[in-house]
């Protein structure tokens, strides 16, 4: 894909909830235009639409009016099917809760999306290794969940969401739940993704992580309050293609 090309387009995007007295709007006529390369904080109070937002650009919610092109095609129409199968190659999503499975091991979390994918066990399993090997995590890929701290559940949760090689990240709060000192590390873990060139579109209430973003946006009642680059288009990182050896090194 080209450099600053617009990978996702929203145009009057509306999330309506609710009917005559009761109708409320989580989003009302939103445009948004994502450039490949970009590193975007969403920010603003509870209850202004981060989450929703984050979720119709992840395929997980559906708009009530408005277009939204992904790579420049519109997805309202789209089967179930269809955008589950667009989710799994094109987006990979990091909660603020980690979204681990308790049942399965770290090994078998990771590589979910592949299973949505399609791809053989063969497959699934050594490219989780190289992923893991990355993170400093492989040795626990037959640990559970439950005997990780929070920080390790999240770097899981984030190796979970590449392990698909996507062009988008979402993260809805990744470091909410985290002390200081596993926020730093995870929020380092994306600025070295985002290098690589994927787009990253991050909710945070946290201001002291917008030093990481290109692009800072607060969001109120529904709406974009304030838009600021912090990085010019011509330099937000080419998109590369990352391929692991054996030990996960570049």
């Amino acid at each position: 894909m080209a450099k600053n090309s617009v990978i996702i387009n929203l145009k009057k995007i509306t999330k309506r909830y609710g009917y005559g007295d009761a109708e409320s709007y989580a989003l009302k006529n939103f445009d948004l235009k994502v450039k490949q390369g970009e590193f975007i904080m969403i920010m603003g109070p509870s209850g202004c639409g981060k989450t929703t937002l984050l979720n119709i650009i992840g395929l997980l919610d559906q708009a009530t009016e408005g277009t939204y092109l992904l790579n420049g095609e519109s997805v309202e129409k789209i089967s179930h099917h269809k955008k589950a199968r667009l989710r799994s190659k094109k987006i990979g999503m990091i909660f603020q809760d980690f979204n681990l499975i308790p049942t399965l091991n770290i090994l078998d979390n990771v590589t979910l999306p592949l299973v949505y994918a399609g791809k053989t066990k063969l497959t699934r399993e050594k490219r989780a290794d190289e992923i893991l090997d990355r993170f400093h995590l492989q040795p626990k890929e037959y640990y559970m969940p439950d005997q990780l701290s929070g920080g390790q559940k999240q770097r899981i949760a984030i190796a979970r969401s590449l392990i698909a090689e996507p062009e988008i990240i979402l993260a809805d709060e990744p470091t909410g739940n985290l002390d200081s000192r596993s926020a730093h590390i995870v929020m380092e873990e994306l600025k070295s993704i985002h290098s690589e060139g994927n787009t990253i579109i991050m909710v945070t209430h946290n201001p002291s992580l917008t030093t990481y973003a290109t692009r800072v946006i607060n969001m109120l009642d529904g709406g974009i309050d304030t838009d600021i680059k912090t990085v010019a288009d011509k330099d937000l990182p080419e998109p590369v293609k990352i391929h692991f050896n054996k030990k996960g090194k570049k």
